[in-house]
């Protein structure tokens, strides 16, 4: 075994656990490349080798979804949905079935973190003009955003690398992800309804709106800024996601490519500017892969993954086995993130349930804590970004009990099937 690369390697995974290295600047996308830059530079990888490394096609498909996401938001699609959720005229429990149900949805078939980034503010403004505390829904929009992304092989970035490392087919996993993504919505709602019994109505104290002078006071005449809704638009992305919908379940073509002909399509805009839709693309998440797959792949030509499973089976944790893989996923996604934690341990996912039971475990899990999925940040940011501070303490209180249901349901289910 390498010294460098397992020097490299564990630095790499601590700054996945701390979000960034001690004294540095750099947060996990940072910590990635630079571990992938350092391989390259010390000649543990070639150039060449890196590049072969990045799987393409888990890129391509994640970009081309993101463009694809794009679409909605500029459309104004997400703005209209929330506000006219925000207003319907519902008692504040349904108000939240409502919203978990909608969240769930969208985040099956888009980015669930690009559902958050839009829905967030717009909800904190809804709750705010019916005096209602927006911290049930918001833990709503996190935990249901979450939860929902289970259900397909495209609903968050986890998945669609598990889809595209293992091969898993798209059809067949809807049943295996579907069905516990959809009680797990029900039981979300169920959990934070229960626990915010008898407490929906505050005056929230508020910050400085999105638009406007800075700190300026949120109002009736100083909404949340948000993209004007264009049907035209609207219906060009509700068409291409139902489109590519259809074809993952029935085509036979490369899933990244469809979603590459589909970013193509939103790209021919008379009225938007490419650098419009790709300004919604996460390319520090891109990057994050890209490092990551470099760092794994020294990391296994070393020896040295094929040398901890052996010292894991040989301690009787056998990471072969579906359940072991289930309990092992859901900790190491809330020490080091899902992705990372997706990335580490894909080598030893070689029975034939590791694919639904890596994708479901470790979406699941990314709600008990903060730090566990991306989309607990973004709405935790935009929040704040409007006056709603919510403590990691706070989240514990919602996300462990919603965790710890919906694992527990997805459990019996793969029992009840295996």
């Amino acid at each position: 075994m390498d010294t460098l690369v397992l020097v490299v390697f564990a630095l790499v995974y601590l700054g996945m656990i701390l979000g960034g290295l001690p004294g540095l600047k750099l947060d996990r996308t940072g910590v990635a490349l630079l571990g992938a830059i350092a391989l390259i530079a010390a000649g543990r990888v070639t150039p060449h080798d890196a590049w072969n490394a990045i799987d393409v096609a888990t890129i391509a498909l994640l970009f081309g979804l993101m463009v694809v996401s794009a679409q909605f938001e500029t459309s104004g699609t997400y703005a209209v949905l929330t506000r006219k959720l925000a207003s319907a005229a519902v008692s504040p429990p349904r108000l939240l079935l409502y919203l978990c149900l909608v969240a769930g949805g969208l985040s099956a078939v888009l980015t669930n973190d690009v559902v958050c980034l839009a829905m967030a503010p717009l909800l904190v403004e809804g709750c705010v003009r019916r005096s209602l505390d927006p911290k049930p829904f918001l833990f709503g929009l996190a935990a249901s955003a979450n939860v929902g992304s289970a259900a397909t092989l495209i609903g968050n970035p986890q998945n669609i690398l598990i889809g595209q490392k293992l091969d898993v087919d798209f059809a067949a996993y809807l049943v295996e992800g579907g069905v516990p993504a959809a009680v797990g919505l029900v039981a979300t709602w169920g959990v934070i309804a229960f626990l915010w019994r008898g407490k929906w109505h505050a005056r929230t104290p508020l910050g400085p709106v999105l638009s406007g002078a800075p700190g300026a006071p949120l109002s009736p005449l100083s909404p949340v800024a948000a993209e004007p809704f264009d049907r035209w638009q609207a219906a060009k992305a509700w068409s291409l996601s139902a489109a590519l919908i259809v074809l993952f379940l029935f085509s036979e073509l490369p899933r990244e490519a469809l979603a590459l002909a589909a970013a193509g399509i939103v790209l021919l805009s008379r009225t938007r500017a490419t650098t419009r839709f790709l300004g919604f693309v996460d390319w520090e998440l891109l990057v994050l892969f890209m490092g990551l797959f470099v760092v794994n792949h020294a990391l296994e030509r070393s020896g040295a993954s094929a040398h901890g499973l052996d010292w894991l089976v040989a301690h009787g944790v056998d990471l072969h086995e579906p359940a072991t893989l289930f309990v092992v996923i859901v900790l190491a996604s809330n020490v080091i993130s899902n992705v990372p934690a997706i990335m580490l341990v894909l080598p030893a996912a070689t029975h034939p349930d590791a694919g639904p039971v890596l994708a479901v475990a470790s979406t699941l899990a990314g709600n008990l804590l903060v730090v566990g999925s991306i989309a607990n940040l973004i709405v935790i940011d935009q929040a704040a970004r409007l006056g709603v501070r919510i403590t990691w303490r706070e989240h514990a209180k919602v996300g462990v009990p919603v965790t710890l249901v919906t694992l527990a349901l997805a459990a019996l289910w793969f029992w009840l099937r295996a």
